[in-house]
């Protein structure tokens, strides 16, 4: 016993440091979304060049700038004048414009120095009323071209339009992995929005004071306090029920999900088109879209990204932590042998596709906000880039394996599509068939992987 434990601890004194960081690069290789990752990076690395040619250049960006308590501004002979003393706001214009004596803005201070700044359009300010008082901004543009892709505007704006795919293939992941399928998600998306959308644009009113047949306005009325929970509620809300009623339909009537999924998709997309005579819905309260959902920190509108960060964590903690989780994956590998080891089968499909409803009228939450509309065109086609983001992902169509992780960078590789497709100038009618060819081609890569594994190869 002295012998062994004297050899063990040498042992362990001679171990290399290196070890346990050598373990956590091996883990990290070998987990599932380590591929896809790699498949990210080569694809944003041909972006980045692509991007950066001459024939795909573009100029830079506009920019725009809250001007600070006490700022002056006039226009003078064409030219737009900015009298201020934050140090601030003169940093950053001279950073991002160039010095011209024949410029097109000039910045005084209050002891009397200016500087003539060039931007390539015409600088223009605009007044709001909030609130808080008025706000005035200034855009301006700085010279130069930008890469298309790698710049920061078009790198968060990915993130941005990819975070709606995204909430809904967490959702999408478990149903997949569970053996079912959803082809309802994005008529559910489009119902919900139009839902929370008529809520948000009658409360407003009503706040206003205003009549039913009465313009709206999205100055005053509603504080966030009041109009974000009403839009989750609602739109989470039904979401939800439309996702129980799939679960109903497949557990009670033991109908494949996807005969009954796509009956209700059809069902509910005639659905929108009832309440609100196939017209668009807006004028939401101010609180609730641009001082919230576009809210602006420091030059980007992350609100959004936030909600996505926030479902992925979620659906990383559900899958992976929990009982229902674990129900999942049972039912997903052999629902027999799931039955027979006690797990509620029917309950469990139920729940998961209530979940998935709810995260589909999440994400038509986040939309409103970020958007101020809904249409009764919303959400159509979504199914095959929710579907697209879940399998690319690394979820199984046949069930059982599936992470909410691999969702979120599946979304993100959708979104990546897009856009180099719009930095291509490809026909935006091939999107469904580049979306179509890849979960093709993650089924077949899923495929060959499993029967590759049994053989160690």
């Amino acid at each position: 016993m002295s012998l062994s434990a004297e050899s063990s601890n040498q042992s362990a004194a001679g171990r290399s440091p290196a070890a346990p960081a050598r373990s956590l690069l091996s883990r990290l290789l070998k987990a599932p979304e380590a591929g896809l990752v790699l498949v990210l990076a080569i694809l944003m690395l041909g972006l980045t060049i692509v991007g950066g040619l001459d024939k795909y250049r573009k100029p830079k960006d506009s920019v725009t700038i809250n001007l600070p308590a006490g700022t002056q501004a006039r226009v003078e002979q064409g030219v737009t004048v900015i009298a201020t003393d934050s140090e601030a706001l003169i940093k950053r214009l001279t950073t991002l414009l160039a010095q011209d004596d024949e410029g097109n803005l000039i910045v005084e201070r209050p002891s009397g120095t200016k500087k003539t700044l060039r931007s390539e359009m015409r600088p223009s300010i605009s007044n709001r009323t909030t609130n808080g008082g008025e706000t005035s901004t200034l855009v301006v543009r700085p010279s130069g071209t930008t890469n298309t892709f790698l710049n920061f505007t078009n790198l968060f704006l990915i993130l941005v339009f990819a975070s709606t795919i995204a909430i809904m293939a967490v959702g999408m992941t478990g149903v997949i992995t569970m053996g079912g399928i959803d082809l309802s998600v994005g008529s559910i998306y489009g119902l919900s929005a139009l839902y929370g959308a008529m809520a948000l644009h009658a409360m407003q009113k009503s706040a206003l004071g205003l009549g039913p047949d009465d313009p709206a306005s999205t100055i005053g009325g509603m504080s966030l306090a009041t109009s974000l929970p009403l839009a989750l509620i609602v739109c989470c809300g039904v979401g939800a029920l439309a996702g129980l009623f799939n679960g109903v339909l497949i557990v009670g009537l033991r109908v494949h999900p996807f005969v009954i999924t796509l009956g209700t998709m059809a069902a509910y997309r005639g659905w929108i088109a009832i309440p609100a005579s196939a017209q668009s819905v807006s004028d939401f309260p101010d609180a609730f879209t641009r001082e919230f959902f576009k809210a602006d920190w420091w030059g980007v509108t992350p609100m959004p990204v936030i909600f996505m960060l926030a479902t992925a964590a979620g659906g990383m903690f559900v899958l992976s932590r929990t009982v229902f989780g674990r129900r999942i994956f049972a039912i997903g590998g052999n629902e027999t042998a799931a039955i027979y080891a006690g797990v509620p089968v029917g309950r469990t499909k139920i729940l998961c596709y209530t979940t998935m409803g709810a995260l589909a009228g999440l994400a038509s939450c986040v939309a409103l906000g970020f958007f101020g509309a809904a249409s009764p065109n919303d959400g159509d086609g979504y199914e095959l880039q929710v579907i697209a983001a879940a399998v690319i992902g690394g979820t199984s169509l046949s069930g059982g394996r599936g992470t909410a992780l691999g969702a979120l960078l599946g979304a993100i590789l959708v979104q990546l599509l897009n856009n180099g497709m719009l930095i291509l100038k490809i026909d935006s009618n091939y999107v469904r068939i580049v979306m179509g060819g890849a979960i093709v081609l993650a089924v077949v890569m899923d495929q060959l992987k499993s029967r590759l594994v049994p053989l160690g190869k």
